[in-house]
C-alpha cells in the first residue's frame, strides 16, 4: 500500500535524456505497474506527480523535463541529493492476453510506455513502438528501446529523425496494415484524443493514460475529477480505457488550473 506520508529517499543518479529533461534515480525499491506515478517533494518548494519511468532491484527512476520552477529546480538536483516521494499512486496500464500490441507515446509521455514494454517483451508480446517527439533534441528513450528489441518507429514533427508527422499519423498506418490486439497511449491530451477517435474508427481496443492537476494523489481532494463522470485521475486513472474517455466531455475539451479554474486546450 502506498505511503501517503512522504519519504526522504536520495537521488543516486542523474541520466541526461534529451535536451532539458533528465532521470533521476532514487534509492528506494517500489512495487509499482506501469503508467501509475509518485508524488516528489521538494521540501518548503512543492510536490508534484510523476510516472514510474524505470524500476529496478534497488529503486527507482522518474524523467523529469524542465517546463517550471519546480521541474527546473528537480533538473538541477545531483547524485547524494534528497526529496522526499510517496506512492506509487494510481490505475496503471495492464497486459492480458496480447499477441501484438502498438504503443504511441509523445514526449515525456513515452516514460511510463517503455517500462511497459519492457513488460511486453518478457512475457513475449510483439510491440511495435511509436516514439513522437517535437525535434530529434527532444526525444527520449531511443537507445533503451533500441536494446529492448521493439520494433520502433521514431516520429518527428520537424522531420528532424525518423518519420516527419504526427504518431497519431504513423498509428493510422499500422493499424491500416497489420492485425493489432491493443493500443497503450501516452503523451499530450490533443495526440490522446485523436488516438481515442482512431480506435473507436477502427475498433481496436486502447488504453491511455490521461493527465490532469493533481494535489493529493490518493482520492481525497477531488481536485483531479474530470467532467461529467467525476472519475478521479489518481485513482480511477491515469490509465483509462478509450471507451471511458469517450464518456468524458472534458477530454481533449479543457482541464482545470491548480486554482481549479477551466482552461480550454491551446487557449494559451
Amino acid at each position: 500500500m502506498a505511503n501517503e506520508i512522504p519519504e526522504m529517499v536520495a537521488i543516486t543518479k542523474v541520466v541526461d535524456e534529451a535536451e532539458g529533461i533528465k532521470t533521476l534515480f532514487l534509492r528506494k525499491k517500489i512495487d509499482a505497474k506501469p503508467g501509475q506515478f509518485v508524488m516528489v517533494w521538494i521540501p518548503g518548494m512543492d510536490e508534484k506527480p510523476f510516472a514510474v519511468g524505470y524500476l529496478n532491484s534497488d529503486g527507482f527512476g522518474v524523467t523529469v523535463a524542465a517546463v517550471g520552477p519546480f521541474s527546473t529546480k528537480l533538473c538541477s538536483m545531483q547524485a547524494g541529493d534528497r526529496v522526499g516521494f510517496r506512492g506509487p499512486y494510481g490505475n496503471g496500464f495492464t497486459l492480458r492476453n496480447e499477441q501484438r500490441v502498438v504503443m504511441a507515446g509523445g514526449g515525456y509521455g513515452v516514460a511510463s510506455l517503455t517500462l511497459l514494454a519492457e513488460q511486453a517483451k518478457e512475457r513475449g508480446i510483439d510491440v511495435v513502438f511509436i516514439n513522437g517527439a517535437r525535434t530529434k533534441d527532444r526525444m527520449i528513450y531511443e537507445r533503451r528501446l533500441h536494446k529492448l528489441g521493439a520494433r520502433l518507429i521514431m516520429t518527428t514533427d520537424d522531420g528532424s529523425h525518423g518519420v516527419k508527422g504526427k504518431t497519431t499519423d504513423v498509428l493510422l498506418d499500422v493499424l491500416a496494415k497489420e492485425k493489432i490486439d491493443k493500443v497503450f497511449a501516452c503523451g499530450p491530451e490533443l495526440m490522446l484524443k485523436k488516438v481515442v477517435e482512431i480506435c473507436a474508427e477502427k475498433g481496436v481496443a486502447g488504453d491511455i493514460s490521461i493527465e490532469r492537476y493533481m494535489k493529493c494523489g490518493f482520492g481525497l481532494c477531488g481536485h483531479c475529477c474530470v467532467d461529467p463522470a467525476g472519475i478521479r485521475v489518481c485513482v480511477e486513472g491515469p490509465v483509462i480505457s478509450v471507451q471511458t474517455a469517450q464518456q468524458l466531455t472534458e477530454f481533449g475539451t479543457y482541464h482545470r488550473l491548480k486554482s481549479s479554474r477551466k482552461e480550454k486546450f491551446g487557449a494559451h
